[in-house]
């Protein structure tokens, strides 16, 4: 019907969350300077988070979820942005306390969005996403401490995620030598078609040694898992090599020594996409447009449509999500 829309729509009932498509009013959109037909979005593991209703991430029902989306727009009342315009959104707790991409309309904030890179459809930007995204800040992170593909190995771990995929086929391009650790084996082949040049099984990493110190191995790090494998990743990098820490697929907690920082002068390096300024964020799509190979992203696509993602998020969440998960809206 006119001026109506389409939603994935969670709602709330006994602490219990369900999620539905509905048709909804252009009117039920939050408030927002910019209105844009949504084209597609994807799925982050905030977004199976969400999705299954774990840590009380969403507050308030009901509540249209989806991290990442890429539109045009449609109407606008911000200087930087008119009708017609291509646009990408990723992170600023989109998704999460306000309304986001699954759906095919979304209402946001100007100065949340980025124009979509020149070269890059937007399905592409969603193969990227906030995982993708994310991938790029830690490269980047990395290279401002020194980590240079002549120091030797970098790893990559949770490598056959959406965060590892990308990861792994950056830092190829770019010339390092990337180690992935991963607990599939049957997910070999993908990466090294990404670009992997050797292999960790991740039980190895996922208990620490116990020793503070391990012998050195890794120039560099970037990693998806938090944990124990954090705690015994940081234990192994080179002298002030670095970490680029940016998941907690493997929990929150790090029990380590100080000896690693001390020692060997490693760098632990915190990333953070959600809420990252607008010049660093603007610098690494632009990164990514020109560093990330087409031929790769396109390999890492798993197509889906908005009735698929609640059965998605399960898989996510358990670590049987191979890529990054590309959602047609249907807009």
């Amino acid at each position: 019907m006119a001026g109506s829309f389409t939603a994935l729509v969670l709602d709330e009932s006994d602490g219990k969350v369900a999620a539905a498509i509905k048709e909804l009013p252009e009117s039920a959109l939050p408030a927002g300077d910019v209105t844009l037909r949504v084209t597609h979005s994807t799925l982050n593991y905030k977004d199976g988070m969400i999705l299954s209703g774990i840590g009380r991430l969403v507050r308030k029902y009901p509540h249209v979820p989806g991290v990442d989306f890429a539109g045009v727009v449609e109407a606008s009342e911000h200087k930087d942005w008119k009708p017609g315009d291509q646009a990408v959104l990723t992170g600023w707790r989109v998704g999460e306390m306000h309304w986001g991409g699954y759906a095919t309309r979304a209402r946001v904030k100007g100065d949340w969005l980025v124009p979509l890179p020149q070269g890059m459809s937007a399905r592409q930007a969603m193969a990227v996403g906030t995982a993708g995204f994310t991938s790029m800040l830690a490269v980047l992170a990395l290279e401002a401490h020194g980590v240079t593909p002549d120091q030797g190995e970098v790893l990559v771990t949770g490598a056959a995620g959406g965060v590892g995929s990308v990861a792994t086929a950056i830092l190829a391009k770019l010339g390092y030598a990337v180690t992935c650790s991963t607990g599939r084996a049957a997910t070999h082949d993908y990466l090294r078609s990404l670009g992997a040049k050797a292999f960790v099984d991740r039980a190895s990493l996922a208990t620490p040694s116990g020793k503070p110190l391990d012998a050195e191995r890794w120039a560099g790090a970037i990693d998806s898992v938090g944990g124990s494998t954090l705690a015994s990743v940081l234990g192994q990098i080179k002298y002030r090599g670095s970490v680029a820490a940016c998941g907690l697929a493997g929990g929150p907690k790090l029990e380590m020594t100080v000896i690693p920082f001390l020692l060997r002068g490693v760098n632990l390096l915190g990333i953070d996409s959600v809420m990252c300024p607008m010049a660093p964020r603007r610098q690494a799509w632009e990164r990514l447009a020109r560093d990330l190979p087409r031929d790769k992203l396109e390999a890492i696509i798993e197509p889906a449509k908005l009735s698929d993602l609640p059965r998605l998020a399960g898989a996510i969440l358990k670590g049987e999500v191979r890529g990054r998960v590309v959602v047609e809206t249907g807009a």
